[in-house]
């Protein structure tokens, strides 16, 4: 419920019913029971479908789902964009062995 109250341009990833990856600028406070932890240590990149599919050994989800695992042998955050590219959100330490992976 809380989610429909971000304000417009807050990007928002639920892995689970009580787990929701928010992306957006500066401290939001949530109310309620909400755990709101600020973490600047991630990053996101946006690729085509064929490079997720090239570097991953599990199922990719169905449009409009999420998931996380390895791609290419990097802990990530995995979300389909409107268009159908991959938006892919990983710890920033590993951004470019990522990007080094993924040519």
């Amino acid at each position: 419920a809380l989610v429909a109250t971000l304000p417009p341009g807050i990007a928002t990833l639920r892995f689970a019913p009580d787990e929701v990856f928010v992306v957006g600028p500066g401290t939001m406070r949530l109310g309620g029971d909400t755990i709101f932890e600020a973490e600047a240590g991630y990053v996101a990149i946006t690729v085509d479908r064929a490079v997720v599919e090239r570097h991953t050994e599990w199922p990719l989800p169905a449009p409009g789902a999420v998931a996380q695992g390895a791609i290419a042998g990097v802990p990530a955050k995995l979300a389909w964009l409107p268009d159908g590219r991959a938006w892919i959100v990983t710890h920033a330490a590993y951004a470019d062995e990522l990007l080094d992976r993924l040519r």
